[in-house]
């Protein structure tokens, strides 16, 4: 009798955690589902960006993944469904590839693209290097749009070019052209600068790039970084603001000399190097970092009275538009970020226009947002429309019910890029399109 009792003195604890255990996991694979059903529901289920593929006869549900994630608990993009990882909120990953590094058996790929959605990737060597000799890629364009990433790649790619740079007879006007000043084109001009690389770095916009393209007031979300000439830079949750600022007294501090507003025309390969023409003149290097964003130029609609001055394609900032009748056009982030930044100012009237029947490419705090707006009454949503007509002082637009005319006062047109693809065809690029490979 005793030694029953002692059994079950000391099994009723183990029992009663063990049970605690298995119900915390089935709420929490409950859960997920949810979250993943979601995803599904609106669509959202194509990366934008590098991810995670995740082999489930390898994974054995430890949950490393989930907590390596710098996303969590702001975004669920891992969840653990039926003790197996998956990618619950494909959408909010923006690949950091944390989860990869933390997954014990090796059951993570990092990947470009799906099945059904091909991304096109430059082909680039380890060493940043295509498969033009001399020529580079760094950040957004070969796939790391995430700010940490892009430093990284900025720093090495210019090391890298650095340690392989040949002794020349040739005189050129530098040893390297870097085209772009975002994240890697700044971080790659600092490190050139340290490595004493005489060195011409051209943008055709403003410092920061994409960053600078922004909306106002958006939170860029950063990690720690090493810049070069500055040192370790610790952000947490800073504005896109704060994070060019910032810049900008690092550009000040380290004397760099960025050519602002001129953009590149033709890149020649010599025998010696590259001639990079612009819309200013011709400069010869033996090395060209390309460090440019994926967006290339704007998408147009191509409809009556898109040429007149009130139309842009991106919004810098939203106070401009008080008091004013403002139509947004896209589905995206950037649309949505737009419109209800907009629809924040005093006095203005936003319409936010979609081909589409959901905004099946936004994150859910931006879809969040707009639906707030919308109940709030400072925003309009039309899915499943099309821009038809821009005037001076109104728009026609075809919506379910019929082609409705509305006053106007701007146009802002958020209908993504056209990627450079073709611009690195024509100087010699490689350019592979990805379906979920590495």
């Amino acid at each position: 009798m005793s030694e029953t009792f002692a059994i079950a003195f000391y099994m009723t604890p183990i029992l009663l955690i063990l049970w605690i255990y298995i119900r915390k996991h089935q709420k929490t694979s409950v859960s997920n589902v949810s979250v993943l059903e979601e995803s599904i529901s609106a669509g959202m289920t194509e990366p934008a960006s590098l991810h995670p593929l995740i082999d489930q006869s390898k994974c054995v549900g430890c949950g490393s993944c989930v907590s390596a994630c710098p996303e969590q608990p702001v975004h669920q993009v891992l969840g653990l469904i039926r003790k197996k990882a998956q990618l619950i909120s494909p959408t909010d990953c923006i690949g950091h590839g944390a989860c990869k590094t933390a997954c014990p058996r090796d059951a993570i790929a990092l990947v470009f693209g799906t099945e059904k959605r091909g991304v096109d990737i430059p082909m680039v060597k380890s060493n940043f290097e295509t498969n033009v000799p001399g020529m580079f890629i760094a950040g957004e364009l070969g796939g790391m749009g995430l700010i940490r990433n892009a430093i990284k790649q900025g720093r090495e790619a210019v090391k890298h070019i650095k340690k392989e740079r040949k002794q020349s007879n040739q005189q050129h006007d530098a040893d390297l052209i870097i085209i772009g000043a975002g994240p890697a084109g700044f971080a790659a001009t600092l490190q050139a600068k340290a490595e004493k690389l005489r060195v011409i770095t051209i943008e055709q916009e403003s410092l920061g790039g994409t960053v600078f393209q922004f909306p106002r007031g958006k939170l860029v979300m950063t990690a720690p970084v090493e810049l070069p000439l500055i040192g370790k830079v610790k952000f947490s949750e800073t504005s896109k603001e704060k994070l060019l600022e910032f810049w900008k007294a690092a550009e000040k501090k380290t004397g760099l000399k960025i050519n602002y507003k001129e953009s590149v025309k033709d890149i020649e390969k010599t025998e010696t190097g590259f001639t990079v023409t612009t819309n200013r003149q011709s400069y010869t290097s033996q090395s060209v970092l390309l460090a440019i964003g994926r967006r290339g130029t704007p998408r147009k609609l191509g409809v009556p009275g898109e040429d007149l001055p009130k139309v842009v394609y991106r919004l810098i900032d939203a106070e401009q538009y008080q008091n004013q009748n403002v139509l947004i056009v896209g589905g995206g982030d950037s649309a949505l970020e737009a419109a209800t930044s907009i629809a924040a100012e005093p006095g203005t009237n936003v319409i936010l226009s979609y081909r589409s029947e959901s905004f099946s490419r936004a994150k859910e705090k931006n879809r969040r947002k707009v639906d707030e707006a919308v109940s709030a009454g400072n925003l309009t949503v039309h899915f499943k429309s099309n821009l038809k007509e821009i005037h001076n002082d109104k728009i026609n637009l075809e919506t379910e019910s019929g082609v409705i005319s509305v006053k106007n006062d701007a146009v802002i047109v958020n209908a993504g890029g056209i990627l450079p693809t073709g611009f690195l065809k024509s100087i010699g690029i490689e350019v592979e399109t990805k379906y979920g490979t590495a």
